[in-house]
């Protein structure tokens, strides 16, 4: 569990020859890691006389971060889970025609499992970026390089978990479920990198304001 973990632990893990955990936690993660900047950025608005007419969207997105940090978390976890099935579908024997055909519809529906869960990392960092957009605009001016920092990581995980979906349905045989797949994460990732980038655009402005 990533959550048991020190960071030390789990990147030492992650550098290891161990096939998990591997990009698609490490996307998840990132994912985490941007939900919770934007809680600090929550957090230092909170309370503050001149923050008071956002006070409740504040505490909203407080609320919505915490439960997307946990689920991303927990996909970290369960992208690991998805992927040892499917590294042992590989070595599962194809002799007779009886086998072939077994480890063909095993080897199916944990391709399918596989990209589900990097397209749920997608789906989650996506709502991560859509709050830190408010927080960037709405936030405590004190912690508007911390929102932006968060967009880049959301767009992290955007970027690097849709290459987990990629990967695994691309050897899925059912062509009509796996386009399907794709064009979801592909829709998500254009929508994520452009708002990420009016993100960073919007928050490096206001930190070079004066300065020319």
């Amino acid at each position: 569990m990533i959550g048991s973990q020190t960071i030390e632990t789990w990147t030492n893990n992650l550098a290891s020859k161990a096939p998990v955990p591997g990009g698609g936690g490490a996307s998840a993660l990132a994912g985490a890691l941007a939900a919770a900047l934007g809680q600090m950025v929550a957090n230092l608005t909170v309370g503050k006389k001149r923050y008071a007419d956002v006070e409740e969207k504040m505490r909203q997105s407080l609320a919505a971060l915490d439960i997307l940090q946990q689920e991303l978390l927990a996909l970290a976890d369960k992208d690991a889970e998805v992927f040892a099935p499917l590294a042992a579908a590989y070595a599962l024997p194809a002799q007779t025609e009886e086998e072939k055909a077994k480890k063909a519809a095993v080897m199916e529906e944990r391709l399918l499992d596989a990209s589900l869960v990097p397209l749920q990392i997608m789906e989650k960092s996506f709502e991560v970026l859509d709050i830190l957009q408010l927080l960037g605009q709405k936030g405590s001016r004190m912690a508007v390089s911390d929102a932006g920092v968060g967009a880049q990581m959301a767009r992290a995980a955007m970027t690097g978990a849709v290459m987990n979906v990629y990967i695994n349905t691309k050897s899925m045989k059912n062509r009509e479920k796996a386009d399907e797949i794709n064009r979801k994460a592909d829709k998500l990732l254009e929508k994520s990198t452009k708002l990420a980038d009016e993100i960073y655009a919007a928050v490096t402005a206001v930190l070079r304001e004066g300065n020319t």
